[in-house]
């Protein structure tokens, strides 16, 4: 046998040693990227249980609020039998002059209890051929519009003063500055709280009463007017029974009565404070914002940008209620002259807000000529009409005056004869100084860049509808 034959024969090679660390290998491999996919899941699903940075990833990825808050509602019940008269009274049209105008024609529960088209103010009267002073703010949410005040909160003192002598204290003191997320530089002494775009009235049973008698409005003559057509109405029953069979014998005290009827339907039914938009469910963690709405809600916020919750407070309060997206206070905007109108007819007529004409008690405060009530943004972009002259009719409109008054004044206001731009045209050249020019986004300069592209706006806009609520069930 030959040495070749004589040699054994090669045994053919084996994976079989390198085969099992290889396994184990993608094994480890697989479970980390099932455990990443597990985390990741979870995360997406729970971006509160995460570490913050990874709950802000979270956030810019889908929307998801990674910090999710319990808020607190009014406890949702039949309505009481004053509330139920009160639902009768807001529909009825036969308590006006005309006899077809109720308080639910300006203020329709399908257009968020504001006004139902796109008129820049109501027609009212005893013909409804006269227009009204002021678009109607919306009747969502006043319950808890504190009553009207100058500077802080007194409290349960009994000696505080009047509201007369805290705007005279606060005569010369400097307006604070509004900033997004930050505190004001001093204690604010400027008007704050009050219904009416003047605050004049304090009381949802008080704000009733005002377009009953307003000439433009409900065109009633009189209280007792009022009175006879509640002994008359259908419901008179309903009166006898709440308040006793005498109540139509003190006339004044029957239309008091329904005007808190009026209020108790207010504060009872839900429909005026549902609390259920998508961007409350999204602060309770129910709801994604979209990239769109959640870049909005930043710019919103962002004290260098829009700069809308200096006054527009987004955050829920430490009491847990919803934001109002309002701080209640007043503000002179200088919002153009609204030439429509037919008290603007007349040249020397200046609507001033909180120093008149439609409240008097400030009319030598001229500190506050010219401001106008902060609205909640709840619902705003549900609204056709903006501004206490109704002057824009669009968000728009109203996004690109913020973002341009200052910067570019000749897109809003005439020119005088003189060819110069009537900046602030709608406030007596005396009271000017009293607008804004501090706060962002309108402490911008003639030929500065604007604060806020128009991406951004559409942006912002895209935020402010998270806002509205969902349509109340049918009246």
């Amino acid at each position: 046998m030959s040495e070749l034959s004589a040699s054994p024969t090669p045994s053919s090679p084996t994976p079989r040693a390198n085969a099992k660390p290889a396994r184990l290998v993608l094994r480890a491999a697989a479970a980390i990227v099932v455990a990443a996919l597990g985390f990741c899941a979870y995360a997406a699903a729970f971006p509160a249980d995460v570490p913050e940075k990874v709950g802000e990833v979270v956030e810019n990825l889908t929307g998801a609020n990674p910090h999710p808050v319990v808020l607190q509602r009014l406890p949702v019940a039949p309505l009481s039998a004053m509330a139920q008269l009160g639902k009768q009274l807001f529909f009825d049209p036969t308590l006006s002059a005309s006899g077809r105008q109720s308080c639910a024609s300006c203020h329709s529960p399908d257009h968020a209890y504001g006004p139902p088209n796109g008129l820049d103010v109501q027609k009212g009267g005893l013909a409804m051929t006269q227009q009204g002073y002021r678009p109607p703010p919306s009747l969502m949410y006043l319950y808890r519009q504190p009553n009207f005040s100058i500077g802080p909160d007194a409290g349960e003192n009994d000696d505080a003063p009047t509201v007369a002598q805290q705007a005279s204290a606060a005569a010369n003191v400097v307006k604070s500055q509004k900033t997004a997320g930050g505190a004001s530089t001093s204690v604010e002494m400027v008007p704050q709280g009050g219904l009416f775009w003047d605050g004049r009235a304090d009381t949802l049973q008080q704000q009733a009463y005002g377009p009953l008698l307003n000439p433009v409005e409900m065109a009633n003559t009189s209280v007792d007017t009022v009175a006879d057509k509640l002994k008359n109405a259908p419901y008179a029953k309903r009166f006898t029974e709440l308040f006793g069979s005498r109540i139509f014998d003190d006339r004044k005290l029957t239309v008091a009565e329904a005007m808190f009827a009026i209020s108790r339907y207010q504060v009872e039914d839900p429909s005026f404070h549902p609390y259920n938009s998508k961007y409350d469910r999204w602060l309770e963690g129910r709801a994604h914002l979209s990239q769109a709405e959640l870049h909005g809600l930043r710019l919103f916020n962002d004290p260098d940008k829009a700069n809308c919750a200096g006054c527009h407070l987004s955050k829920p309060g430490k009491d847990g209620l919803p934001p109002m997206f309002t701080d209640y206070q007043y503000e002179a905007l200088g919002v153009p002259r609204n030439t429509k109108l037919a008290q603007n007819k007349d040249p020397k007529f200046f609507d001033l807000g909180v120093c008149g004409p439609f409240r008097s008690d400030f009319k030598d405060q001229t500190q506050y000529c010219g401001m106008f009530l902060t609205p909640t943004l709840r619902n705003s972009s549900t609204r056709t009409v903006f501004f206490h002259n109704g002057i824009y009719h669009n968000l728009d409109d109203v996004m690109a005056f913020y973002n341009e008054r200052n910067t570019d004044p000749g897109k809003f206001y005439p020119h005088g004869a003189d060819g110069k731009i009537d900046k602030y045209n709608d406030i007596p050249p005396q009271f000017q100084k009293n607008v804004d020019v501090t706060d962002a986004p309108f402490d911008r300069k003639f030929g500065d860049k604007p604060a806020m592209t128009a991406d951004e706006i559409r942006d912002i806009e895209a935020f402010l509808k998270t806002l509205n609520d969902d349509p109340p069930a049918s009246n």
